[in-house]
């Protein structure tokens, strides 16, 4: 061991110290460039983070804002689907309505044809009893003309006057009047004058029968018993 007597020593102690010194600064200088080093290294790794979060958190934001877009969609869509549904269920109910309506006036206008045909025979039927009726009036109103001096009037295109005359012994020209004509294919008798209490009885018999002749038969009775009376 060296003697602290030793004048080289203080030169020898203060470069060691040197020497150790220059190794600490050497070593600390390392370190600080090290620390520097990690330091720029941890914030770029902080600013990369951070950056790689803030766009994580936009990206995010824009996913979110388009979540809500499509669910305000789907809303509307939903909502619009529903609307639809109704509006086809109306369109539906009112095809089948119409449908309904359809099947209604088809049987409203068989069962119209079906009454205009019967219409129809019914009014071919009338038409022929009339046809009838009028030539049994043509054959009594020649008969009774001629030989008994009935006469025949049309009034109003509707009703037919049967005017008979020579009842009276007293007033030969003295008319004795039954009005009458045909509805719904029968005889309606409407009036007499003179009243005849029987008229009634003679319009029944004459629907039932139809013979013309036998009533003007009848009526004149009528009146030639009345004016004898």
């Amino acid at each position: 061991m060296a003697s602290i007597t030793d004048p080289n020593m203080a030169d020898r102690f203060t470069s060691a110290m040197e020497e150790m010194h220059n190794k600490q600064s050497k070593t600390f200088g390392e370190m600080v460039e090290m620390t520097t080093e990690l330091c720029q290294s941890h914030r770029q790794f902080v600013k990369s983070a951070l950056d790689t979060c803030l766009k994580k958190c936009k990206d995010d934001e824009m996913l979110f804002e388009t979540i809500q877009t499509y669910k305000r969609e789907l809303v509307q869509k939903s909502a619009s689907l529903k609307e639809k549904k109704r509006a086809i269920s109306e369109m539906v109910s009112e095809i089948q309505q119409k449908e309904m309506q359809k099947d209604d006036i088809i049987q409203k206008i068989e069962k119209l044809k079906e009454e205009q045909t019967k219409r129809k025979e019914i009014i071919v039927s009338q038409n022929k009893a009339n046809k009838d009726r009028l030539r049994n009036l043509q054959k009594a109103r020649v008969v009774f003309q001629d030989h008994l001096g009935l006469e025949m009037r049309l009034v109003r295109g509707e009703k037919l006057q049967l005017v008979f005359r020579n009842i009276n012994p007293s007033d030969q020209d003295s008319a004795y009047v039954v009005t009458m004509g045909i509805k719904d294919g029968s005889y309606q008798i409407m009036s007499s004058d003179p009243v005849l209490e029987c008229l009634s009885v003679l319009e029944s018999r004459l629907q039932e029968t139809n013979n013309l002749p036998a009533f003007l038969a009848n009526i004149r009775k009528e009146f030639i018993s009345q004016a004898r009376r």
